[in-house]
């Protein structure tokens, strides 16, 4: 992962949350906001929290009583996920780095990330971290994009860049969001930070848009695609948004489109 990867910042929360989170967060948020809420927890940190659809989806399943302490690396992400939030005197909102968590030990009783650990530049240092800050019996709940060939669109998208820039081709789809995806790795990684039975669930979604325009922009505009594209040749954005919903268009059709997409979902006890 490169540093670039991380900097979620301009116009990007606004197009991930407008684009890409119904087309491909949304069921996932549905589900682990359900996953979450079964465990009955009285105090919830999510990390890497990003535009805020697991919040949104979650924060109305928890108890009156709960709290729910909401952070993301990137404060853009975090302004624009508060921004959809509505009042609730539960929730605290805090700037925070999964590598660091400016918590104390055993203050949580559950800790979930949607889609954030593969951003980590270590992942089983930040798998320590989360499990300082969990409480004996609490549980760490978090889920990673699958292969970048289980998940379709992003792959039309990928490979459509790499042969519009042969030279250099644009692979942060593959390199970042769907880079992290050998389940071997990730329970070894889990366990190495100290966690016990872990289990891993690979599930399939369908990625769902009235457009191939949809999908071409989501990628190309609201991921961080979009810094690639415009450093290898300024001025190209539209144009490789025009191709990508061309190519979206030829393989799934004119009108809505759909297409798999897959994920791994993870949770492992203190």
């Amino acid at each position: 992962m490169l540093d670039a990867d991380k900097v979620f910042a301009g116009s990007v929360p606004e197009n991930y949350d407008r684009y890409m989170v119904p087309l491909i967060f949304e069921p996932y948020a549905t589900d682990m906001a359900q996953r979450a809420a079964a465990l009955s927890p009285s105090a919830v940190l999510e990390i890497a929290a990003g535009t805020g659809v697991v919040t949104r989806a979650l924060a109305p399943k928890l108890a009156p009583t709960a709290h729910y302490t909401v952070t993301d690396l990137n404060q853009p992400m975090l302004d624009y996920a508060a921004s959809r939030q509505p009042p609730d005197s539960r929730m605290t909102w805090r700037q925070a780095d999964a590598m660091a968590l400016p918590f104390a030990d055993a203050s949580f009783d559950l800790v979930c990330c949607q889609f954030g650990s593969m951003f980590f530049p270590d992942r089983p240092a930040a798998y320590r971290e989360a499990r300082r800050v969990l409480r004996p019996g609490g549980h760490f709940l978090f889920s990673v994009w699958d292969r970048i060939e289980e998940n379709i669109f992003a792959d039309d998208v990928t490979n459509m860049l790499a042969r519009m820039f042969p030279d250099d081709p644009p692979r942060f789809l593959a390199r970042t969001p769907h880079g992290y995806h050998d389940t071997n790795l990730i329970r070894r990684d889990v366990e190495d930070a100290g966690y016990s039975s872990v289990t891993i669930e690979t599930r399939a979604e369908v990625s769902r848009a009235t457009s191939a325009r949809i999908p071409a922009v989501a990628y190309c505009q609201g991921t961080l695609l979009r810094n690639e594209i415009e450093a290898r040749a300024p001025g190209t954005l539209e144009a490789a948004t025009d191709e990508a919903t061309s190519v979206i268009a030829a393989r799934h059709g004119s009108g809505e489109v759909a297409a798999k997409i897959s994920a791994h979902v993870i949770l492992a006890a203190v």
